[in-house]
């Protein structure tokens, strides 16, 4: 016997319409490419969402269409989410930090018919036009003041927009239809397509509005760093929509001092960005001796969060809280949120749960498999490779010609993890990132992250280097923080009481930068060729 409700479609222009219905008010800022502040409502927004779908259907957008945009955090992306996914189109969004190669290879590899883009990125967009072969038209996310800085033949923007209709009789269609599409960062081999069905965003929105998620409530307000052309800015331009939240776009100035301003000036609760943007802002904040008296919690992504990050803001009245996710998964799957008897603990006990990547949300299974291919138990100490299924995650790559799952049906995500006995996840590793050691596996990012807690320490990152008795060895690389020296056997001294001899490194080199990848991670692949044929001292 099937049950007798309605089938309705679960569409993200529901969302808009939710939140003009009920949170029309609700303001959502922008610092602009161009500099001014801009401000308007839900209500406005949705006007202009509108005169955007009938410029696009007047363009010749239609249902399928791949319509890519390289641009920042700002109001007029925010208005391409909703107006190209709601036509039935599928908005891309390209990371500019791909670099060229890349850029162009996804633009192809997407077939994008019109690329948007900010002016920021016209010099860009003026070396991938040669090579872009899909693309017909090119539209500058700008005004007319502004469109000597765009290359030739772009429309612009705003004036897309002038005269056109504020409403739309906004379609309905199948849940499953694509409404967007990211690429994972390529770190190995050509970046990979994942697109994302209305259904999957819609469900993964409502999951991240809970409480044991992300929390946010009406009357919040979020400051997004983590760029929309990272999975969405983890989707939170339709979370926010679906609660009422004031959303704050932090445009192309992601330094410190620029999010200070923001987060001060609009009294922003909450933020979220990967741990180089928390990093930078904790650095501001202790170079000036400014305070924070409105944000009260921040998610942390995209690579571990150190300790030394949770203990800095803690000082700030700020609760940095980890998830874990990936491109494939919408992206969030897990969201550290303590339970009650756990936020209970004193600090010192409550800090090593806190450095967790947390539980996962609802409909999200996790399993650990060993090297054997037998599922391993969730008892807090087993460690092997984190599949993972539902109804938010990846099923296929596009135009993949070797199947993206395991033959039971779970994705591989490449993380080497734990998960406790509460539900609690642990990644120990990337599965090419462990050090085998004396057959041994060593985790990488632990060294990273206790590094991280010397004073002297800015940035660090460790790697697997040849060692002729034990196979591999960790070597520690490290940038120093303004102002001050350390040396190495400072380094080694500080880490031996906080790891396991084992993982004890056995150099440490200092270097100026540390290269980091298109989301913000350290870039192992490059550290690699840096020191590649390192000799360990004896």
């Amino acid at each position: 016997m099937m049950g007798l409700m309605m089938d309705r479609p679960l569409l993200t222009t529901d969302i808009l319409k939710h939140a003009v219905r009920n949170f029309r008010k609700t303001e959502i800022v922008t610092r602009t490419v161009e500099g001014p502040i801009h401000r308007y409502t839900i209500a406005d927004s949705s006007k202009r969402i509108a005169r955007l779908a009938n410029a696009l259907v007047e363009l010749g957008v239609k249902k399928g269409d791949r319509v890519g945009v390289i641009g920042w955090n700002t109001h007029r992306q925010f208005e391409l989410y909703y107006a190209v996914g709601g036509l039935g189109a599928i908005l891309h969004t390209v990371n500019p930090r791909l670099g060229p190669d890349n850029a162009a290879f996804v633009i192809n590899h997407a077939e994008d018919e019109y690329l948007f883009y900010d002016t920021t990125f016209t010099p860009l967009v003026a070396a991938l036009k040669p090579s872009l072969k899909s693309v017909k038209h090119y539209c500058g996310l700008t005004d007319g003041d502004h469109a000597g800085d765009l290359i030739d033949g772009s429309l612009v923007y705003e004036e897309l927009l002038s005269e056109k209709l504020e409403s739309f009789d906004w379609p309905d269609f199948d849940e499953n239809t694509a409404v967007a599409m990211c690429y994972t960062s390529g770190t190995t081999g050509d970046p990979k397509g994942v697109v994302y069905s209305h259904r999957a965003l819609v469900l993964q929105s409502f999951a991240a509005c809970l409480p044991t998620s992300m929390s946010l409530l009406e009357g919040d307000t979020l400051l997004p760093v983590v760029p929309m052309f990272h999975v969405n800015a983890w989707n939170t331009p339709y979370s926010c929509l679906m609660i009422g939240v004031k959303q704050v776009f932090p445009g192309p100035r992601l330094d410190g001092e620029g999010l200070y301003e923001l987060l001060d000036q609009e009294k922003v609760t909450y933020s979220a960005g990967v741990p180089t943007v928390w990093l930078g802002l904790l650095q501001y904040l202790e170079k000036t001796g400014k305070e924070l008296p409105y944000l009260k919690k921040g998610m942390s992504g995209g690579s571990a969060l150190p300790e030394a990050l949770i203990r800095g803001f803690e000082k700030y009245g700020v609760e940095l809280q980890q998830g874990w996710g990936m491109t494939e998964m919408s992206p969030i799957g897990t969201v550290n949120s303590l339970p009650p008897h756990i936020r209970a603990l004193p600090p010192e006990e409550k800090l090593p749960i806190q450095l967790k990547a947390g539980r996962a949300l609802p409909f999200v299974d996790m399993r650990i498999v060993g090297s054997d291919g037998k599922v391993l138990p969730n008892d807090g100490e087993s460690d092997g490779n984190l599949q993972v299924r539902g109804p938010w995650i990846i099923d296929e790559y596009y135009k993949a010609e070797t199947p993206t799952l395991t033959e039971d049906g779970w994705f591989d995500t490449g993380d080497v993890a734990i998960i406790d006995e509460d539900g609690f996840l642990q990644i120990t590793d990337r599965s090419k990132d462990v050090i085998k050691t004396g057959g041994e596996w060593v985790s990488s990012i632990d060294i990273e992250n206790a590094a991280l807690l010397h004073p002297g320490v800015a940035q660090a990152g460790v790697i697997g280097v040849h060692h002729p008795k034990w196979q591999e060895r960790p070597l520690l690389i490290v940038v120093k923080k303004e102002g001050q020296d350390p040396s190495e056997e400072e380094i080694k001294e500080f880490l031996k009481p906080k790891l396991d001899k084992i993982a004890w490194p056995d150099a440490v080199e200092f270097i100026d930068e540390i290269p980091l990848g298109a989301t913000g991670k350290v870039l192992k692949t490059e550290l690699r060729k840096i020191f590649k044929g390192y000799e360990l001292p004896a």
